[in-house]
């Protein structure tokens, strides 16, 4: 009887299946799991009657790495991220695995070292449809990705936000 050779045949199918599996680039944006907080940051909801905002950030401080606006019962939402020279001119976001990158308008930030980007969106977009369901959003870009989690107890300004804009 012969001996059986499997590690040849074995080590000749994994290189065939690994040239066929995605690269860390093509993968920044996708989640593999629920993020968890960052200290001290959270989303804020702030109610206006002629526009309302969901901003993540440090309370009190300047430090909002993006932020979401709409007229109540509108549907459509203004993205503002801030972010750095060299950024491409586009808002890349994520949330459970649903992505969606916006063309953007660039202009210098008043308040920080970069630009602010700003960029339009609808409500029911998918991934602002997951974001609504799991309480967190990422952003991301050609080499980053910078998950933004609600904290304990305040996913309902989330739905809030997203309730108040229709």
């Amino acid at each position: 009887m012969r001996p059986i050779r499997l590690a040849p045949a074995l080590a000749l199918a994994a290189l065939t299946l690994s040239a066929c599996a995605p690269t860390a680039s093509d993968l920044v944006g996708a989640s593999s799991g629920a993020p968890v907080p960052a200290p001290g940051y959270d989303w804020h909801l702030n109610e206006d009657a002629g526009e309302s905002s969901l901003t993540y950030g440090m309370a009190d401080t300047d430090d909002v790495p993006l932020g979401l606006s709409c007229k109540p019962g509108s549907g459509a939402l203004q993205i503002l991220q801030t972010v750095a020279e060299s950024h491409p001119p586009v808002i890349a976001l994520e949330s459970g695995g649903d992505t969606e990158t916006y063309p953007a308008m660039a202009e210098p930030s008043a308040m920080h070292d970069g630009l602010d980007l700003s960029a339009e969106a609808r409500t029911s977009d998918p991934v602002f449809l997951r974001f609504r369901k799991l309480g967190w959003l990422a952003t991301y870009g050609p080499d980053y990705r910078t998950p933004l989690v609600a904290r304990q107890g305040s996913g309902g300004r989330i739905d809030r936000f997203f309730t108040l804009c229709g």
